[in-house]
């Protein structure tokens, strides 16, 4: 059996895998992941995801929402949209109720529960954003950010 090298080859010129946007964003997104499971889970009795918090967020942000606009709103595919209030709703955090102008039309709202989690949760937040942009300076966290929202 060949023993595997602990160190690429030489790269080809132009094309360097951890010098691409995509890589790049990946490992920054698994930073935040990263330093959001470790917050959340140590500080939290009830641990979220990412993508459940962002839920809670923008349901509180609109107040009520249909589950169709808020896969928009967050940028989630419909079937994962789907489990992640599936899982909420079970965990009594948000609630379903008829839309009153369309009664076909459902909308999720943040219970009791939710919204006291969530005000727990909103200051801690801010300190995950905060420590997965430590490395860099005020002006660079500014620059990176506005980048980020043209990127998107």
């Amino acid at each position: 059996m060949a023993s595997e090298k602990t160190t690429p080859r030489k790269k080809p010129p132009g094309y360097i895998v951890e010098k691409q946007v995509g890589h790049l964003l990946r490992r920054a997104h698994q930073r935040h992941c990263g330093i959001f499971a470790e917050t959340i889970g140590r500080k939290m009795d009830k641990a979220l995801t990412p993508v459940q918090f962002a839920a809670l967020s923008m349901i509180q942000q609109c107040e009520s929402v249909s589950q169709n606009h808020l896969c928009r709103l967050i940028a989630m595919d419909p079937a994962t949209i789907q489990g992640v209030v599936g899982r909420l709703s079970e965990r009594g955090l948000i609630l379903s109720t008829s839309d009153p102008e369309d009664r076909r039309r459902h909308l999720w709202c943040l219970t009791p529960s939710g919204k006291s989690l969530l005000k727990k949760l909103i200051p801690v937040a801010s300190n995950i954003s905060a420590a997965t942009l430590a490395p860099l300076s005020e002006r660079e966290r500014l620059s990176f950010l506005r980048l980020l929202e043209k990127l998107s």
